[in-house]
This record gives C-alpha cells, structure tokens and sequence, in this order.
C-alpha cells in the first residue's frame, strides 16, 4: 500500500464561500458575486476505516467495483457503454427500483488551463451541494415524464454522484468530503443560483465551521468508486440528506504523481 494510503490525516486549504455582504441574492453567471473564503482544514483518511461512511450515515460511501468502460474518450460512448452498467450498479448498491441518469462530466487536470469550460472541465475546488431541495424537485420534472412525476413524488426519491477515477489513482487533488453528521444545515449553507441562458438552477454554497468534519479516502483507483448524495426526499431525521464536497490539493501528495482524470455521473434515484 502507497504512504499516502496509510497517512490517518492531512492538511488542506479547502475553499469555501460567503454570502455578499449586501443581502443581494448570489448567484453565478458569467461571474459570482459573492466571496470566496479560504481555511486550513484537517481532513481524516478513512483508509482502513471505510464500512464508518456510508449513504445514510455519513452521506457517501466508498465501493470496489471495476467498470467494463474504461475509456471515457467521448460523451457517445460513456452514455451507451458507461451508463448502463451504472445504472445497475446503483440499483444494486442502494436496493433502489430505478435509476435515470441525467448527465455526466469528466473532469482531466491541466495546470495551464484557462478558466472551466465544458471542453476543458477542471476539478471543483469549492465546497458545495450540488442541488438545492428545490433543484432536486426540478430535476424529476425536467427528466421525468410529467405523467408519472406525481406518483414519483410520493415515494422516496434521492440525487446521488457516482464519482470515479479514470486509468489511475485520484492521488493528485482527491475528493474531499464532509461528515453529514457534522454539518450545521441551517446556518453552513446558502442558495446560489445557477443562471443560464434557457434556464436556472440552484445550488448550495458552503461556509465554514470548524466543527464541520472533513474527510477523504486517498488513493482512491479507477476500480473504485465513491456515492455521493446530493439530496434525499426522506427528511424525518434518520438519515443523511446530503454530503459538501469538493476538490482539494494536498500537500501530502508525492511528486510526479499523474493528474487526477475523474468522471461522476448524476442519478435520478427511485424507492419502490
């Protein structure tokens, strides 16, 4: 096993964000305008120690399972290769009755990329959720046919990544995950919106707390692969509504390792 896999914890600067101080609505457009606030943050590794993460708990869970796609070259081939076998494999990890995939990114590092373009997508430094509770509704009128989003509705339903690395170990800006348990819903989150040109939609963004808990699995190779829960329909308090997460670098990474290669998958996830 590699040191970084047996390292119990590192150190990070992880990002985080403040609402504007105005009061205006933040959101995201060609530009932000709200604050980005940067902390020292101690993650723990959960190597050794995986079965005390999992989706209701803690709000992700770590899996070994190898795809039989491994290529990722082009959006045509992950839909009609990738995502079937996805689509099993949450059914058969989460017991859930139907899975919709509603879209993917794959995400390769390159230091001299400018800026974050579709074509050139970079990973996600800045803590957040990737749907608000009223995103995720959107989300199963948006993908869903309108005749049956009633009775959809009714059951429990969740939104949850399916991240994985690609040809190698996630060594270089691994995933950093945050303790559901840990995390003050109410005062460590705020909405911003997503404003595109056809649409909107909304995330949350994340402040600090330094009684939030933060950790990460290093090392995490392409025969693994890390749910992520973005939102759950069942609020009655017995379970993890969701996980912040985001990328970080960490100086704990040994030199010349390759650039972190990821793809994560977005999911529709129905209850019978």
């Amino acid at each position: 096993m590699c040191e970084a896999n047996i390292r119990t914890s590192t150190t990070a600067s992880l990002i985080f964000s403040l609402p504007p101080p105005d009061g205006s609505r933040p959101y995201y457009k060609d530009d932000k305008n709200f604050t980005l606030d940067v902390h020292e943050v101690k993650l723990q590794n959960l190597r050794g120690n995986e079965t005390a993460a999992t989706l209701d708990t803690t709000g992700f869970q770590l899996y070994k399972h190898a795809a039989k796609h491994t290529a990722f070259a082009s959006d045509t081939e992950i839909k009609q290769e990738y995502y079937p076998e996805s689509i099993e494999l949450i059914k058969r990890l989460t017991g859930a009755g139907r899975v919709v995939l509603f879209d993917h990114t794959v995400r390769r590092r390159d230091p001299n990329a400018v800026g974050n373009t579709p074509e050139n997508r970079q990973p996600a430094p800045q803590a957040h959720i990737d749907q608000t509770n009223a995103a995720a509704l959107a989300r199963v009128h948006l993908h869903m046919p309108a005749e049956e989003v009633p009775e959809l509705l009714k059951r429990r339903f969740q939104i949850i990544n399916l991240w994985r690395p690609i040809s190698h170990p996630a060594l270089d800006w691994p995933l950093a995950l945050c303790d559901y348990r840990s995390f003050d819903g109410d005062n460590d989150l705020f909405t911003v919106a997503l404003i595109h040109p056809d649409r909107e939609g909304e995330i949350f963004a994340v402040k600090y707390n330094p009684a939030q808990k933060w950790t990460y699995f290093a090392g995490v190779a392409p025969d693994e692969l890390i749910l992520i829960k973005c939102y759950d329909s069942l609020q009655d308090g017995s379970v993890a509504l969701y996980t912040p997460h985001c990328a970080f670098s960490d100086p704990a990474t040994p030199a010349g390792v390759p650039l972190r290669e990821s793809i994560e998958l977005r999911a529709l996830v129905f209850y019978d």
